[in-house]
């Protein structure tokens, strides 16, 4: 059974950075994509940046362009994203996810998304 858990979340002031974690569990293989979603209060769920099964190739959400980044350890089976200047609008509940597959690139989960985490609350002051 594929699971999820991210860590990491909390309350930091607008202009500040936060690092979320998420661990990978019950899968053998490790070449599979992984991505970040977050969810606002009163709004869908959006991508925010995802990442191929090589953690060779990323995509970023434009809101976010330039300010987070995404990172795979393969041999950790873990995925990160780092946020830096983070302002009011950032704020939500931040879920990881990876394909049902393996093998995909950045816009696997268009195809769908089986596994997510549990979510992990960011909450940015001003």
């Amino acid at each position: 059974q594929v699971q999820l858990a991210e860590s990491g979340g909390g309350l930091v002031q607008a202009g500040g950075s936060l690092r979320l974690s998420c661990s990978v569990s019950g899968r053998t293989r490790s070449e599979y994509a992984m991505g970040w979603f977050r969810q606002a209060p009163g709004k869908e769920r959006e991508v925010v940046a995802t990442i191929n099964w090589r953690g060779r190739s990323t995509y970023y959400a434009d809101s976010v362009k330039g300010r987070f980044t995404i990172s795979k350890n393969a041999a950790e089976n873990t995925v990160s994203l780092q946020m830096t200047s983070l302002k009011l609008e950032d704020a939500a509940v931040y879920y990881c996810a990876t394909e049902e597959g393996m093998y995909g690139s950045t816009n696997w989960y268009e195809y769908g998304v089986k596994y997510w985490g549990q979510g992990t609350q960011v909450t940015v002051s001003s």
